[in-house]
């Protein structure tokens, strides 16, 4: 299946990593940078992962 969506995010993605030569690091940076610069949280790591979160059941 062939979703024009998906294709779409996954070729911005590898646009947005290939400048950062697909180091990890050097992207969260960014991320995190222009998440700054917009002062708008992207994702909130504060409260870490949870083994208490469960999924609502299918």
């Amino acid at each position: 299946m062939n979703d024009p969506i998906v294709e779409e995010v996954r070729k911005y993605r590898d646009e947005h990593a290939r400048k950062f030569n697909y180091d990890l690091d050097a992207i969260v940076e960014d991320l995190i940078s222009r998440q700054k610069e917009n002062k708008r949280q992207v994702v909130d790591l504060s409260k870490g992962r949870s083994s208490q979160r469960k999924l609502p059941a299918a």
